[in-house]
């Protein structure tokens, strides 16, 4: 019977508020990331929407229920919370949440393309997400500039995080400008252009890092054994931006002083997406034998391990959209194996997650570590959570 016990691993459930870490935000991104591949699955499958809606709705109460979770640590645990950000890892998932916002955003309009209430709350959160986006982005560097610790042979893919929501937030806007008037589409489309600037090229310049770090220290620790999928996500967001990007030109730039690249904002983008899909591919096919000859030494399951689910999702994502845009069958096929095997991947890993979750092992805030017993009882008595 104790193992129906929730959080029987923590000293005390309040733990899971003031251990709370935004990694767990990248449960949201891997879920919705699912839900919105299986509404662009290229083939007919009998009650798939249904499934996709579904998942859309649970997303959507987990990630307002790690929200509160995530602020309840600021408000309650304020001085438990700060080390976090002079932390050289867990402060890179800062970039975690305004990720898992987007796919909520897009499904906002995905699945209910007709409401005028589902259009002005995604283009309201679409605007609320590009702030905390370019918040992550340049808090998050910061710290790393003046106050964490680094050194080439730690570098990971996780550099990547506070870095990439910016381009997520640039390939929403693409989808969301089809549904506005053409003013606000247009303030949407010059908007996420800018967005993408802002993170696509300084994400490959991480990945030539990465190359680097890969080439002189080879394998990452195996605590972050998976984190070199993570080299996907910027490439696969960025070409797939382009896309939307591109198809919402004609409707957001004809009459605005922009309109001559209405009608070729959208072959440009294909001819950049399929530039990236290939450099995506080179990592992907080297991040799949990274991680093959790493399992060989058993891989120890963590939350990073939902590095399997969004940057695969959002290369799929522009896979598929490759494929609409250039005709090529190759690209829809292979795309929808990748949505099996990415369905399968979330599959896993969401139990094993939930699991460690509900028992409380999987609950850990890194930066507390070695933070003196009477720092924690302080913070621990001052807190306003009730004791019962």
């Amino acid at each position: 019977m104790d193992r129906l016990i929730p959080l029987r691993h923590l000293a005390h459930p309040r733990e899971l508020v003031r251990q709370f870490t935004p990694n767990w935000f990248t449960v949201n991104m891997g879920t919705g990331i699912v839900f919105l591949m299986l509404m662009q699955f290229p083939y007919p499958i009998e009650g798939i929407r249904t499934v996709a809606e579904v998942l859309f709705w649970v997303d959507a109460l987990i990630f307002l229920a790690f929200l509160a979770l995530f602020a309840s640590r600021w408000i309650f645990f304020f001085e438990d919370a700060m080390p976090l950000l002079r932390h050289p890892v867990q402060s890179m998932f800062i970039g975690a949440l305004p990720m898992a916002m987007i796919p909520l955003v897009n499904g906002l309009v995905v699945f209910y393309p007709h409401s005028p209430l589902a259009v002005a709350l995604a283009a309201g959160l679409w605007w609320v997400d590009v702030a905390l986006s370019l918040i992550s982005g340049w808090l998050v560097p910061w710290q790393q500039f003046l106050n964490q610790e680094h050194d080439l042979a730690r570098m990971s893919g996780v550099w990547l995080l506070p870095i990439v929501p910016a381009e997520v937030a640039a390939s929403s806007g693409g989808i969301l400008a089809l549904h506005l008037p053409a003013a606000d589409a247009q303030t949407m489309v010059i908007a996420g252009y800018c967005l993408w600037g802002v993170s696509v090229p300084i994400a490959l310049g991480l990945l030539t890092i990465l190359y680097l770090r890969l080439a002189v220290h080879k394998l990452p620790p195996k605590e972050l054994g998976v984190s070199t999928w993570l080299s996907l996500g910027p490439i696969g967001t960025g070409a797939f931006a382009l896309q939307t990007l591109g198809a919402a030109a004609p409707h957001a730039l004809i009459n605005g002083p922009l309109h001559a690249l209405a009608g070729i904002a959208a072959p440009i983008g294909t001819l950049g997406a399929l530039i990236l899909w290939g450099l995506g591919l080179w990592w992907m096919v080297t991040a799949l034998a990274l991680t093959v000859r790493q399992a060989r030494n058993e891989l120890p399951f963590n939350l990073g391990w939902w590095g399997f689910t969004f940057p695969l999702g959002v290369y799929i994502a522009a896979t598929l959209a490759l494929g609409r845009n250039t005709g090529l069958e190759f690209f829809t096929t292979f795309g929808a194996m990748l949505v099996v095997f990415l369905v399968g991947a979330w599959a896993y890993v969401l139990i094993r997650s939930a699991h460690g979750l509900w028992h409380g092992h999987m609950v850990s805030a890194p930066c507390l570590t070695g933070v003196p017993r009477q720092a924690v009882a302080r913070s621990t008595a001052r807190q306003r959570l009730p004791s019962k």
